[in-house]
């Protein structure tokens, strides 16, 4: 086997306590067996095992150390956004567990494996930026950067969680679910599948 060859073997790790159990997510769900279908965002969706995704920010003094950061922590820091929630992760925490007990009854599935085909279905690839030219503005489509695909796939579903849950009696919880639902299996309802369809169709314009 050619050195490119064991480079593309990736062995995931899995951490074991004390007694010899593995780590899983809030002592429920297994990362080892979750799959990142996308080569591109392989490198930027963090699956290793944790008890409990709160890292207290170490992250943060380092450049593009966001993506070591597990995944399902990502989406909790997206559910604290400015508003209501804002600064309360302990909330945020407990909203996004209970979103993953929907979905694990809803689809009998790891909830963390939907949450990655969520992720990979809404990351838009082409986007537009401007640029300037003899004093006018163009809008030009260019690939978006693996890392602003995940960003933004999560800023997606997120915000779509929190307009469901607005003036509705559904509990943000549930929508939550739904939203992660419909993204991992391309529901043309999903609020993410819509801005992710509609970013490329401008980016596709733009060309």
């Amino acid at each position: 086997m050619s050195e490119n060859q064991q480079e593309e073997v990736e062995v995931k790790p899995v951490l074991t306590t004390l007694d010899g159990k593995e780590i899983k997510l809030w002592g429920r769900w297994s990362l080892s067996e979750v799959e990142v279908r996308d080569p591109g965002l392989r490198k930027y969706i963090s699956l290793k095992p944790v008890l409990l995704p709160h890292t207290e920010g170490r992250h943060e003094k380092r450049r593009f150390a966001k993506s070591k950061v597990p995944i399902v922590e990502r989406l909790i820091n997206q559910m604290m956004r400015p508003g209501k929630n804002a600064g309360k992760k302990m909330l945020a925490m407990n909203i996004v567990k209970r979103a993953f007990e929907i979905i694990e009854l809803r689809t009998g599935k790891n909830p963390v494996q939907v949450l990655v085909w969520a992720i990979e279905n809404a990351s838009p690839r082409e986007e537009t930026t401007r640029i300037a030219f003899g004093g006018i503005l163009y809008h030009v489509s260019v690939d978006v950067a693996p890392q602003r695909r995940v960003d933004l796939a999560l800023r997606f579903i997120s915000e779509g969680a929190r307009n469901c849950s607005f003036n509705n009696p559904k509990t943000i919880e549930e929508c939550l679910a739904d939203e992660i639902i419909a993204a991992a299996y391309g529901e043309p309802t999903s609020y993410a599948i819509k801005r992710k369809e509609e970013i490329e169709r401008i980016a596709y314009a733009a060309r």
